[in-house]
């Protein structure tokens, strides 16, 4: 019968531990000690494709650094508070 080469995994105090443990280390090492998981997916959501201009996009994206997100959710943020100012609902 094959030998498990799984190792032990140490314990840890954050999810900040271990994602540094994980930088370094090979996860398959320690495959026997990761539990299984199951979950759904809803891959239901639409995304659309639209041509912007080169100066717009780069504002955009400016932006969107500054602030701390993606420029597609800045967008889709941009998008619901010019809805709600001309009087349609986001």
């Amino acid at each position: 019968m094959a030998e498990s080469k799984s190792q032990k995994l140490p314990q840890f105090n954050s999810t900040e531990e271990l994602v540094e443990f994980f930088d370094t280390h090979d996860m398959g090492e320690y495959e026997n000690e990761v539990p299984e998981v199951h979950f759904d997916v809803d891959i239901k959501r639409n995304h659309y494709l639209i041509s912007v201009d080169g100066y717009l996009m780069n504002k955009l994206l400016e932006i969107a650094k500054d602030q701390q997100v993606s420029f597609e959710m800045l967008v889709d943020l941009c998008l619901k508070e010019k809805l709600l100012k001309v009087g349609r609902t986001a």
